[in-house]
């Protein structure tokens, strides 16, 4: 059994949650603040696609169904660091499991995390069809301004990862015991369903994905209207956004599975916090970053912002 498929009792969060929820908060905040997606999705993801790639990702020629998937890939792990995929780094911290050897802890391992992978490919591919087959008449193919000064694109980005954040949030805030845990029944008949509903939103990043590396893959899935290409093509690129740290959180399962585990029970509510205090600093970064942060961005509203950011 893994830590995440144990129901969470309000019993066994420490007394110290008020805290917890507090720094937990403070830090999605500030990281939000800091955040430079300059940095991350050109010097990082720019230098990743186009060693990858062997060529600039800006000019890339899709010449057939094949130069695109490997094109979705290459981007979706280019995409890794990308602000719109912090959330995988905190979805996966409380998913270690126990085992007898390094096999039987990958093999426990493998569980959620294919798991994660299901709920994030329905999504993902689901929008892939949509994309293919509504095209350019999608928001996000628009940049034309509002007179708000927001573009229809960034309007689909702030309502996508504003709900994805709240939903984070809200999962975080139960699992710490704070409010009433809206999985629990589901849980006990279906252990992995935490798992799936958080790949399931790890998928939903793409509705709302500005990065520009996408946008090109998006406006070839738009102009190809094959609905089976934009299908393998949007799988293709969140398999590649989780696939380095689907990697590290094996080789921790691996080599370092079993001391976690025993670290995560030896101490009631432990795995509890741990999840809790994940997703309330990744769903406070995302709710942040892309509904506060892009309004100040456009000059709407003041919010503290790193001079590099």
């Amino acid at each position: 059994m893994t830590l995440t498929q144990q129901p969470v009792r309000q019993a066994e969060v420490p007394t110290r949650r008020t805290l917890i929820v507090i720094l937990s908060v403070l830090g999605g905040a500030v990281l939000s603040m800091i955040w430079s997606a300059t940095f991350v999705d050109k010097v990082i993801g720019g230098t990743v696609a186009t060693t990858l790639l062997g060529e600039d990702p800006q000019g890339f020629a899709f010449t057939g169904t094949a130069a695109g998937m490997v094109f979705a890939f290459v981007t979706g792990v280019a995409g890794t660091f990308t602000a719109c995929n912090v959330a995988v780094f905190g979805a996966l911290a409380p998913l270690f499991g126990e085992g007898e050897g390094v096999r039987g802890r990958l093999v426990s391992a493998l569980r959620p995390l294919g798991w994660l992978v299901v709920g994030m490919v329905v999504v993902s591919a689901t929008y892939g069809v949509i994309a293919a087959v509504l095209g350019e008449g999608m928001p996000q193919a628009s940049t034309a301004p509002s007179g708000s000064g927001l573009s229809p694109r960034s309007i689909q980005s702030m309502v996508a990862f504003g709900l994805i954040g709240l939903v984070m949030i809200y999962l975080g805030l139960a699992a710490l015991g704070v409010v009433r845990d809206p999985l629990r029944r589901v849980a006990t008949r279906f252990p992995h369903a935490r798992v799936l509903l958080m790949g399931a939103l790890i998928g939903g990043f793409l509705v709302g994905r500005p990065y520009g590396l996408f946008r090109q893959l998006f406006r070839d899935t738009a102009a190809s209207q094959d609905p089976l290409y934009g299908a393998l093509a949007f799988v293709l690129q969140s398999v590649g956004n989780i696939l380095l740290v689907a990697v590290i959180f094996l080789l921790l399962a691996g080599l370092a599975g079993g001391r976690l585990h025993r670290w995560f029970t030896a101490k009631p509510g432990r795995a509890a916090v741990v999840a809790g205090a994940a997703l309330l600093v990744v769903g406070v970064f995302t709710l942040l970053y892309w509904d506060v942060r892009l309004l100040a961005r456009r000059d709407l509203i003041w919010y503290p912002m790193a001079p590099w950011s």
